[in-house]
């Protein structure tokens, strides 16, 4: 259903369940004014606006656009692997408004790759303090001793890097076999930075 045809029916709908907009807002989790402009058919709802309105009025406002939803979730979580924080953010940014499963999964996706790379950008800064502190190590004190500690450190170093990316490949082959299968996606050791 399509402005102004969706913003008569919301307000139908609402004065039907006895609700003022400020109410239908609270239940929505938006603004009063948010309400005022989709009745009145000023603007579109988000995917995530009308999943609440779809609920708190109890009346299906005609389906999704979720031509490919699948296609598009399962790029969204395979993109997990590449630890590159751009592609899923692009992926989200292009079609959160089309799906409420896009946009609430995409959020989760994001939560992850944000997490993944602040732990990557942490590993990297400690090589490059304790890389060069190992080299002043050695040069200074040298001896193989010093020299076997410091190229032990160094692989060391290089663990974090090797975890990441077996994790991230993890998390995100199992949230596409979630995702397709329709069960709960959850990315495990994720910040909720952007809320979901």
């Amino acid at each position: 259903m399509n402005q102004p045809d969706l913003g008569l029916k919301v307000a139908e709908l609402r004065q039907q369940k006895g609700l003022t907009q400020e109410q239908l807002a609270a239940m929505c989790e938006v603004s009063p004014r948010t309400i005022q402009r989709i009745e009145s058919g000023e603007v579109d709802p988000r995917a995530y606006t009308m999943h609440c309105l779809r609920t708190a009025l109890d009346f299906d406002f005609g389906e999704e656009s979720t031509a490919n939803e699948n296609l598009w979730l399962s790029l969204l979580h395979l993109s997990s692997i590449l630890c590159l924080l751009i592609v899923p953010l692009l992926l989200w940014t292009w079609k959160k408004n089309q799906s409420y499963k896009i946009d609430h999964q995409g959020r989760l996706a994001l939560n992850f790759q944000i997490t993944m790379t602040l732990v990557m950008f942490a590993g990297l800064v400690y090589m490059l303090i304790g890389m060069p502190l190992l080299a002043m190590l050695v040069l200074i004190k040298g001896g193989d001793q010093y020299f076997m500690l410091a190229m032990f450190l160094a692989l060391i170093s290089l663990a974090p890097f090797i975890f990441v990316g077996f994790f991230c490949l993890y998390q995100g082959v199992l949230n596409t076999v979630r995702s397709l299968s329709e069960k709960p996606i959850h990315y495990a050791l994720s910040i909720p930075f952007i809320g979901a």
